[in-house]
């Protein structure tokens, strides 16, 4: 792929589909950051020759394009101070930083030649805005589940690799420019990982292990082992996941868990829909010695799929008859919306339980899947309430004992780092689903529903077959038992 025309116009296309955006090649009102990019415009223009001898609307563009990039790493920046949970602060902002990244990226299409000749352009700078956007889109996604910017993602990051935005950053003796590119490689392998893309996977693991290689031996550096855990990690996802069965010719087939448009399966005759739908989900994960990349565990990977559809691309479902409305028009979630939380303190798993809860629409139903190693009671207890079974580990900075079990020291308290069965007692208030995937789920076996709101508790199983264990422990009970032996799992519904 080269930086032609046709190229760069559907990546403006794709950005015109981003939520908030809105393209415009006008100059940008100056604000309280006018003194310090004029600052900075005076040190670039300076340094290429007399500052005199370049014509005014040269000196108009550089200036503009310093505006738009200092603009859109402050909204950038900005991202990480807003709340993780709710589904309605955040919105505007992100249509903001979109808009901005928007006119950047069109701006520095639009006056390429000008920007290499008078502002020094180089191109893993342009490199650096293009995985600014796919980042952009990837955070949609994980914000709204729409599986669409996933693929607007990938088009992005895609478009950096195969234009080399990033080659000429090993030759500078700059490694904090190689730790940009490092860090696009272990992005773009996340989104692919996403999109099942396992062959692309495997080919930028390889060039991922070649550039750390290359950057270590450069560099006296001491974060060498932390990106060598980023490629065991990723080997060790790639060999416990995605899922591969044989078909009918023996030939192996890797399949997806997202639900197909023509996937779906029909009901059966004299079945009627239900008024509930599933709106949001909480996608905990917290075992211990489990396989996981960035954050994200085998099991919670294949959860998250299973609640999806699958990626469509934005523009051409845009396109479809009865798409094009107006932004502001709130339209109808196509995947529920999901929290993923890995190894989360009681605290947070709480505080993004209660948001959910919220704003849960009406007929609406609420997913919890906790994929957590069990939490046993110590000795006998006079009662059988919700606290009194156990439940499973939330994250503390204690050290585990006994690998897949904690074992109360102080008889006479519960575990404070516990999800007990009681804790969820007030969110029965609304209909919920909870799937337990634990070494002690029978912890929720007999699960109390006070509120008369549906419920539906599935289990996973607490024991398995020797030759089982050990896959077990690396890749989810629930999962691979739903695949293998549906007929064990145990499900509550009261």
């Amino acid at each position: 792929m080269n930086a032609g025309g046709s190229e760069r116009e559907r990546e403006t296309q794709n950005l015109k589909q981003a939520p908030g955006s809105a393209l415009s090649a006008q100059s940008p009102t100056r604000g309280s950051n006018s003194r310090r990019t004029e600052f900075a415009l005076k040190e670039i223009m300076s340094s290429g020759g007399a500052e005199d001898d370049i014509p005014q609307g040269e000196r108009k563009t550089v200036t503009d394009f310093c505006y738009l990039l200092d603009k859109s790493k402050q909204l950038f920046n900005g991202l990480r101070d807003l709340p993780q949970y709710g589904q309605k602060q955040w919105q505007s902002y992100f249509g903001r930083t979109f808009d901005v990244y928007t006119k950047l990226w069109k701006f520095q299409q639009q006056h390429r030649q000008v920007l290499d000749n008078r502002y020094g352009l180089k191109r893993w700078q342009i490199g650096e805005i293009a995985s600014k956007i796919g980042q952009l889109y990837y955070h949609y996604y994980l914000r709204t589940s729409e599986t669409s910017y996933l693929n607007e993602a990938f088009s992005f990051y895609s478009a950096i690799r195969q234009r080399s935005y990033y080659s000429q950053v090993n030759k500078e003796d700059r490694p904090e420019l190689v730790v940009k590119k490092l860090r696009y490689y272990a992005r773009f392998i996340v989104v692919c990982l996403l999109l099942n893309k396992m062959d692309v996977v495997k080919d930028l693991v390889k060039e991922l292990s070649d550039e750390i290689e290359d950057y270590t031996h450069r560099f006296n550096t001491e974060d060498q082992v932390e990106w060598n855990l980023v490629l065991q990690e990723v080997a060790a996802f790639i060999e416990a996941d995605p899922v591969m069965v044989l078909n009918d010719d023996n030939t192996i087939v890797i399949t997806s868990n997202r639900l197909a448009e023509t996937g779906a399966p029909l009901l059966e005759q004299g079945m009627i829909v239900g008024q509930l739908s599933l709106a949001d989900a909480l996608i905990i994960g917290n075992c211990n010695n489990q396989v996981k990349f960035s954050e994200l565990t085998v099991d919670m990977f294949r959860m998250l799929q299973a609640l999806e559809r699958e990626p469509m691309n934005l523009a051409s479902q845009m396109n479809k008859p009865g798409m094009q409305e107006s932004a502001d028009k709130p339209t109808r979630r196509e995947n529920p919306h999901k929290y993923l939380l890995y190894k989360p303190t009681f605290s947070q798993l709480y505080t993004f339980l209660a948001a959910s809860f919220k704003e849960l629409p009406a007929n609406s139903v609420l997913l919890i899947y906790l994929s957590a190693t069990g939490v046993f009671p110590t000795g006998r207890s006079d009662s059988e309430g919700p606290y009194d079974f156990g439940g499973v580990l939330t994250n503390s900075n204690r050290d585990i004992i006994n690998g897949d079990a904690i074992h109360k020291r102080n008889q006479s308290h519960k575990e404070m780092h516990c999800l007990h069965p009681g804790d969820l007692y007030p969110f029965t208030r609304k209909p919920l689903f909870i799937i337990v995937d634990s070494s002690n789920s029978v912890a929720y076996k007999n699960f109390t529903n006070l509120f008369g709101q549906p419920l539906v508790c599935l289990l996973s199983p607490t024991a398995y077959p020797k030759a089982l264990q050990v896959l077990m422990s690396l890749c989810g009970r629930w999962h691979f038992t739903a695949t293998s032996q549906p007929e064990v799992l145990s499900a509550d519904i009261v």
